[in-house]
């Protein structure tokens, strides 16, 4: 395994893979490696003769008054689980490597940004768009893979890339959580054994949603009730959003249910703020409420 700090070194290691016939998987990080990330390199390694993992806290993506400096950092341990899930080539720059100066560019993916973490992170999704845009510049990939943990993240990579014409294949991955259920986040050492437990309900929650669904007859509004009346049981978790939306454009769901739904959370236990979700396909919908067509969105 190799690790860069300049562009220029890393693109020269890849383009002579390029030269030699190699398939590019990139994975893209902000460090602090968990399972969640293990997961990602490992399907890289599987699916591509090369991966190359990026690990880089994005100062674009992050607000004024967001955990940029207390970001959680382990670069020793990160480099250890990049070797042992095999990746090749690991991307370690400075700032000021990767922002020689402010950059004057935006990617703006519009609409799916408006809501659920864009609602409260206002230009959240554009520093992400032009980190992400650049990283697919600099490595070429042929593909790149993304947890479904963050949903939106994906959903507006998967739009700029569609929108742009970009050459990569962008791979969702499924969320990976911890025995007790919580989702993996590099954001989860901020909490305390109180919280840890109390957050179980984010997950407890989404694993009954079909279940709550098929009881309130495909009612979203009151299904997003309840999740949020159980959620508020817990005593230290302030809720920031519990939505059901269509996946992956974000919309309203209608009474046709022609693609796949999302409920997605946000839940916030003392400082930290915790993101989960759970995807339902046409399928999953179909098999929890009869006749779903007539009865869904019926709070709207």
């Amino acid at each position: 395994m190799q690790v860069f700090t300049k562009i220029s070194e890393l693109r020269k290691a890849i383009e002579e893979k390029r030269e030699q016939g190699c398939s590019i998987g990139l994975v893209p990080t902000m460090g602090f490696l968990h399972e969640g990330h293990a997961s990602l390199i490992s399907r890289a390694r599987r699916e591509n003769d090369c991966v190359v993992l990026s690990i880089f806290v994005n100062p674009t993506q992050f607000g004024p008054n967001e955990d940029l400096d207390r970001y959680p950092r382990n670069p020793e341990g990160d480099l250890r689980i990049a070797e042992t899930n095999g990746a090749d080539f690991v991307f370690m720059p400075e700032a000021n490597e990767m922002y020689p100066r402010p950059a004057a560019t935006r990617i703006s993916v519009s609409g799916i940004t408006s809501l659920l973490c864009g609602a409260s992170r206002p230009g959240h999704f554009d520093g992400v768009g032009l980190i992400v845009s650049k990283l697919f510049h600099i490595v070429k990939p042929h593909r790149a893979y993304f947890g479904m943990k963050d949903a939106q993240q994906v959903a507006v990579v998967s739009r700029m890339v569609e929108d742009l014409n970009l050459d990569v294949e962008i791979v969702p991955c499924p969320i990976v959580r911890g025995e007790d259920g919580l989702a993996l986040s590099s954001r989860n050492v901020y909490l305390s054994p109180e919280q840890r437990s109390q957050a179980l309900v984010l997950s407890e929650t989404l694993r009954k949603a079909p279940e709550w669904l098929a009881e309130v007859g495909g009612d979203t509004e009151r299904l997003k009730a309840r999740i949020s009346t159980r959620i508020r049981e817990m005593p230290l978790a302030d809720i920031e959003y519990v939505e059901i939306l269509t996946y992956p454009d974000l919309e309203a769901p209608s009474a046709e249910v022609e693609s796949s739904w999302i409920i997605a959370l946000a839940v916030r236990f003392g400082s930290t703020r915790l993101i989960d979700n759970r995807l339902l396909t046409r399928d999953d919908l179909a098999k929890v409420i009869h006749s779903i067509p007539m009865q869904v969105a019926k709070g709207e």
